[in-house]
Parts: C-alpha cells; sequence; structure tokens
C-alpha cells in the first residue's frame, strides 16, 4: 500500500487496498496518466504510454519534439488553449483578456495521512497509518499560477480522492473561469455510462447507456446538486454486472452546482473531468491568495457495480459522516407533516405521539408550521420564533409534554429561506439573493438568503441555536425547498458577482458546522424538497437524509435502490405514510409500505390515532421487528439482487458485520398471470456455513443460498412484498 515514486522513470505508482493508479513526468513536464485499475506490482511507463505518433492536424507543443501532442497525450489536469482540443480541466483568463496557461510539473511531495480543504467537507481518516497523500504542483510560468493537485489513496478501501488548490504566486490578478476538481484521460471507450437522474418525486433512478464519441455529461445549474441529477457517475467496462467486470465510480462531494463530463475523442481515449460546474462561475484570484476545488472520491471495483457500492457505503458511513450519531442505530420516529400539515394545536400532536408511543416509536418530529405565523407555506421563513396561536403554552411545553412520554422530541427548520411575508424580510430585504431591478422570482412561495453573507450566516446560527437551547431536542430536519435564481449578492462588487453561488455553499458548510458541532447531541437529518440535495457534501455534517418527498412504496422502491449506488443505508430516511399516497395517489397494503421503509432508517409519516386495531397491532410488530433488525440494516453489508428497473420486481438482502444474521427483502410490482417457478440467489454469506430460516425449521447452506438460491414463494395481487429472516447456526 502506498505511494511510490521512481526517480529515474518520473513515475509515481499510488496502491490502494487492491487498486493502482500511475502517472508520470514527460521530459517536457508535462503530468501524465498512465493507469488505473486493479492492483499491480510495477508499473513500466514504456508499457502504458507509446509517445513518437506524429498525427495530422494534431499540433506540437514543442516544435523541436514531434513524438507529442497535447491533443492526444493522456494527461492528469489538462489547460486550455494550448493544442488541446479536448475539454480543460482549468481555464484562466489574465488581464490582459488571453486565456491560454500552460501548467508543468514544478515539484511534489508524499505525506502521511489526508490534509482537510480549507472550508470544504472531505473525507477523513481518524489515523495517520490510514491513508497517504500525495501533492504535485504543476506551474504555469507565465502567469505564476500553481495548481497543487492532491491525491490520496486509503490503506482499506479501493479509493483514491482527487482535489485542487490553486495558488497565485504571480503579479496579476487572475480570473479563474473553470476549475474542475479532477480529470483523467483512459486509454479506450469501452464503457457503459451510468447516472442517477429524475425529477422532484423521482430522484436517482438508474440510468445507463453506452459511450459514443463526443460529449455526455450531467450537471446541474441550480445552485445545489438537484432533484434532476446527483453529482455522482461510473463508467461500466463492457460485460460488467452487478458482480463482475471492473467499474470506475466518480462523486463530488459538494452541493452545489456541478459538472460531471465525459469525452471519447477522435482516436477512442475517453476524458472524465467533475467539479463545479463552470456555467456562470468565476473567481477573481489576487496575487498571494488561493482557491480551494471540492474533493472527488474515485473508486475502482473488480467486482461490478454491487463491489463499488459497497466501497462508497462503507467510505461515506465511517469516514465521510462525522459526529456521535455516525455509528449509532438511529431511532423510530412518527413525523406530523401529512398527518396534519399546517393545521394542528399541541393537544392533536400529544395524541398521535401517544398512539406512536403504544406501538414502541421512540422519536416524535414536529414539521412545518410551529413559528411565526405560518398557517401556510406563503409566510414565516426567517422568523424562527415560536407560534403562540397554535401552541399558546410554548414549543418548551410541548416537548415537555411529549418527552414525559417517554419520546424524544424532534423540530423542522427551513433556515436557508425567508418568506416575503416576515419579520425578517420587512428588517432586511437585502439578505436574500437577488439582481438589482430584477423581478426576485419566488419558488414555494419564499426566496434564499444571502448565504456568502457573514451577517446573515450569524443570524442562523444564532436563532436556530435559541430555538435548539430552548427545549429538549435531539432531532432536527434541516429543509431546503427551491433551487436558485437571480443569483447575485449585494454584498460583493460587479467582478465578483459569479462567485456567489459558490460562496453561498462555503457559507452553508460554514453554519452547519458551527449548528452541528455546538449541538452534538442531536440528530441531524437534511432535506431539500426530499432528495434534492443528497449528495456527499451535505453528509459529511448531517448523517442521514430525507430521501425523497414521495412516500408511495412502489415508487420507493426505484429511489432507494438507485440511492444505494452510492449512499449507504444509514443515510437514508424512509418513512410508511398514509393512502391513498399523497404524491402518486397509490393504495398499497401496510405490509408493503413497512417493509420497503424498513430497509432505511424508520419511520412513519401519518395520523396514528386513525389506524384500525389490525393496522395498530402490525405498526407494533413492524416497529418491534425494526429494532432488532435495525443495527445490521444500518450499517451491515447491503447487496441487491434484482432491479425494479429491469424487471416487475425488486429484492436486496442485508448481512451483518459478523455474518450471524441476513435479512432478504422481495418486492413484487404487478401480479402476472401463470408466471413460471423464479429462483432468488442470495449474496454475502459464509458458502461454509449454516443458516435457519427464522420462524421455521429450514437449514439451508450458505452455498446453496448462494450457488442455487431458493424458489420464491407465488404472492397474490399487485404490490406485495415479503421478507426472510435468516441466522447462521
Amino acid at each position: 500500500m502506498g505511494i511510490q515514486f521512481d526517480a529515474e522513470q518520473q513515475l509515481f505508482h499510488l496502491q490502494a487496498a487492491d487498486t493502482s493508479y500511475g502517472l508520470q513526468v514527460l521530459e517536457s513536464g508535462y503530468l501524465v496518466h498512465l493507469y488505473w485499475g486493479r492492483k499491480i506490482n510495477h508499473l513500466k511507463a514504456s508499457h502504458w504510454l507509446q509517445l513518437g505518433r506524429d498525427r495530422s492536424f494534431s499540433p506540437n507543443p514543442d516544435p523541436a519534439d514531434r513524438d507529442y501532442s497535447l491533443d492526444w497525450l493522456p494527461q492528469e489536469y489538462p489547460a486550455y488553449g494550448n493544442s488541446d482540443y479536448r475539454q480543460p480541466a482549468i481555464q484562466i483568463q489574465l488581464e490582459n483578456g488571453s486565456t491560454i496557461t500552460d501548467f508543468k510539473y514544478e515539484s511534489h511531495r508524499i505525506i502521511a495521512g489526508k490534509p482537510t480543504l480549507d472550508g470544504l467537507p472531505s473525507t477523513y481518516i481518524e489515523h495517520a497509518a490510514e491513508a497517504q497523500t500525495l501533492e504535485i504542483t504543476l506551474i504555469d510560468g507565465l502567469t505564476g499560477l500553481k495548481a497543487v493537485l492532491t491525491y490520496t489513496v486509503y490503506e482499506n478501501h479501493n479509493v483514491l480522492t482527487r482535489s485542487v488548490r490553486l495558488i497565485n504566486e504571480g503579479l496579476q490578478t487572475l480570473k479563474v473561469l473553470r476549475v474542475l476538481s479532477m480529470s483523467i484521460d483512459m486509454a479506450d471507450s469501452g464503457y457503459d455510462l451510468l447516472q442517477l437522474s429524475g425529477a422532484w418525486a423521482r430522484e436517482r433512478y438508474v440510468e445507463k447507456r453506452a459511450l459514443v464519441p463526443g460529449t455526455q455529461s450531467i450537471e446541474s445549474r441550480r445552485g445545489g446538486s438537484s432533484h434532476q441529477q446527483n453529482p455522482f457517475i461510473a463508467l461500466l467496462a463492457k460485460g460488467s454486472t452487478e458482480d463482475h467486470g471492473d467499474v470506475y465510480g466518480f462523486s463530488l462531494v459538494y452541493s452545489g452546482s456541478f459538472l460531471a463530463s465525459v469525452e471519447v475523442d477522435q482516436f477512442n481515449t475517453t476524458r472524465v473531468g467533475m467539479g463545479i460546474n463552470p456555467f456562470d462561475f468565476s473567481w477573481l484570484l489576487e496575487p498571494g491568495q488561493s482557491f480551494q476545488a471540492p474533493e472527488v472520491v474515485m473508486v475502482h471495483s473488480a467486482n461490478g457495480l454491487g463491489g463499488m457500492s459497497q466501497t462508497y457505503h462503507e467510505l461515506y458511513r465511517t469516514r465521510l459522516c462525522r459526529g456521535n450519531f455516525r455509528d449509532q442505530s438511529r431511532p423510530v420516529l412518527i413525523n406530523n407533516w401529512e398527518a396534519t400539515y399546517f393545521d394542528f394545536t399541541a393537544d392533536q400532536i400529544e395524541q398521535i405521539a401517544k398512539a406512536g408511543k403504544e406501538l414502541g416509536i421512540e422519536l416524535f418530529v414536529l414539521d412545518d408550521g410551529w413559528f411565526g405565523k405560518r398557517n401556510d407555506d406563503k409566510t414565516s421563513l426567517g422568523d424562527w420564533f415560536v407560534n403562540l396561536e397554535k401552541l399558546p403554552e410554548g414549543l418548551g411545553n410541548l416537548a415537555e409534554r411529549i418527552t414525559k412520554l417517554d419520546m424524544q422530541f424532534g423540530l423542522w427548520f427551513e433556515p436557508e429561506m425567508v418568506s416575503v411575508e416576515s419579520e425578517l424580510y420587512r428588517a432586511h430585504p437585502d439578505w436574500c439573493l437577488h439582481v438589482p431591478n430584477r423581478t426576485r422570482s419566488e419558488g414555494r412561495n419564499q426566496l434564499i438568503l444571502d448565504l456568502s453573507r457573514s451577517e446573515v450566516c450569524d443570524y442562523i446560527v444564532n436563532t436556530v441555536s435559541g430555538v435548539l437551547n430552548s427545549a429538549p431536542i435531539t432531532y432536527v430536519k434541516w429543509d431546503m425547498n427551491r433551487s436558485m435564481t437571480e443569483i447575485g449578492s449585494a454584498s460583493l462588487p460587479p467582478e465578483r458577482q459569479r462567485e456567489t453561488a459558490h460562496r453561498y455553499m462555503l457559507g452553508l458548510y460554514s453554519v452547519m458546522e458551527r449548528i452541528t458541532s455546538a449541538f452534538p447531541h442531536i440528530l441531524f437529518e437534511s432535506c431539500s424538497g426530499g432528495g434534492g440535495r443528497f449528495d456527499p457534501g451535505i453528509l459529511h455534517y448531517m448523517p442521514q437524509t430525507w430521501t425523497s418527498d414521495n412516500t408511495d412504496a412502489v415508487t420507493r422502491l426505484k429511489i432507494q435502490y438507485g440511492t444505494s449506488i452510492v449512499y449507504p443505508i444509514s443515510s437514508m430516511g424512509a418513512h410508511v405514510s398514509a393512502i391513498p399516497n399523497h404524491q402518486v395517489h397509490r393504495n398499497t397494503s401496510l405490509q408493503m409500505r413497512g417493509d420497503v421503509a424498513m430497509s432505511g432508517n424508520f419511520g412513519y409519516e401519518l395520523d396514528l390515532t386513525k389506524f384500525t386495531s389490525d393496522e395498530r397491532e402490525l405498526a407494533k410488530h413492524q416497529v418491534a421487528m425494526y429494532k432488532e433488525l435495525r443495527q445490521f440494516v444500518q450499517f451491515g453489508s447491503f447487496y441487491r439482487l434484482l432491479s425494479p428497473f429491469e424487471g416487475n420486481t425488486a429484492a436486496w438482502m442485508f448481512v451483518s458485520t459478523d455474518g450471524q444474521d441476513c435479512l432478504v427483502c422481495y418486492f413484487q410490482i404487478l401480479c402476472e398471470p401463470n408466471e413460471p417457478t423464479e429462483r432468488i440467489k442470495l449474496k454475502g454469506l459464509d458458502a461454509d456455513s449454516q443458516y435457519i430460516w427464522l420462524g421455521t425449521d429450514e437449514v439451508y447452506g450458505g452455498d446453496e443460498l448462494m450457488y442455487g438460491g431458493f424458489v420464491l414463494p407465488a404472492l397474490q395481487g399487485d404490490y406485495q412484498s415479503f421478507l426472510v429472516r435468516l441466522k447462521r447456526v
């Protein structure tokens, strides 16, 4: 494991758990990519890089050396304008208006451990021996601008993280137009591109297509990572499956507008780039200043898509998420939103909580409507004081009534937003994102506070902290319900207006860091209209996210399956809601709704006082069962078995870290007549062990269950499910 430098070849060999990554400095000073894939013992530059190719219409940067052209050289961090026509990783505008730079190797250093990124979330280590880091400094000789490329390899994970820091050591002010966090040139184009796409209430659907010549990309221009595209892509070698083949994953630890681009060039090589979206972005870099780009987490798997997912799950759960709740089982909760919406009283809330307590539920969450004059979604965001018309005895009294039931109390906030109809907006109309003399477009009847301003950030920290100190609150749902428009800041000069969106993210991260650090006993769950900001950046501060506003069990099969491609189960909020479902108006059984929701951080979001006696008994059983399962559902190994994107069924399973317990979840979407007998093969078991099917006397060998499988029962009717619990004997 580690990073080796061969001075004779000027070659760097980075080794993670079972992965190698190679790059080389040419005599010309250009940094080139050699290899990324399965671990190999020795790298020889001449084996991977073939120079001496004189190709028509590919110009040579050095007229005296026609052995190479940047037009086809596999570069590690390509710049714009110096004979490479492919997408650049970086573009800088000089004071004379030109946008050409020429970065060459200056120096490098290898250090133990993994440095943090200034002002940005990132993966981390707890001991220096866990990782090793290479920093390579490139310099543009004309301007004195340095690009410090940072590579970290983890000893126990097939992970390489990359980021870039720009340092202006010249005499002129530069404008950064484009600064991706990473770029890599792969030797061929025989891949399928996988992405997670969708919309509000339909997030992270799995989309896969073959690469073709030209550029294929996903991006967000919405100011947040978005419902529409997730900041993740993967390249799958042809023929790769869930369990076999080489898969390369790219995940951006950032919550703002992003770009992930794949270009297949004229020679059928593939360039992948990822980072802050250059659209409507620029950054003035004055002499002596620096700029830090976000981190990209790159994962190679030789064991298909499932192997890649398990690497991301383990890394993000243990070395991205932080705080007291990183390794703690999450409580079963009841949220009142779909039960009452804005119309509730303290007595109604207490009755729902009492019904939840009778079922064994541990946490009550009071959702939107408890503050200001908030009786609908048109008012009071920003006014974080109690609505005394609804709660005349205050928030503390209600929290006390809940905690006397031996339940925890949680609260909903939307701190980044402001309503035009609010005391805050009347006092500070310039505190929102806006452009002078332009309409202030509203989304969900609200505007966005300008978190690029320190005084706005301080206001959020102070007011939210005041509420959290006022009552025994142990959970916060942090919502954000609109995308950015009219992106401008009253505090920035004209030449810096295109910095606003990124400065907003830096402000947001600062606010989240301050609040979560001050209240380590509170479990924070992020939300953005459900899954509109489900990204690694937010997970660094809040260890779970409300997966989607769509709680329909059938749609959730795809949403939760797609989310699991990158994100650990412990990060997914999943609730049972009322029927007909409030988003798609579908009727599904309480049994199926519970089985789907138990594949995440489990809870309910309906009026429990309206349950029939049979429903109460089933819900009590669900809660009790989940408490038995949750430790290994949330923190064990997760395996996808049947994809809802490929058929009429879905299945997945969980295995505890010690291998003793297993849960298999199977779902039938639509019933078909005269269906053939189908077997399902399990994963992650010990082939030499025996497993008992709990609730029966049947015992199976692990080899039998994995290689032969078992026959699926014939389920009657649409929207059916069953769970199988196995225990090693």
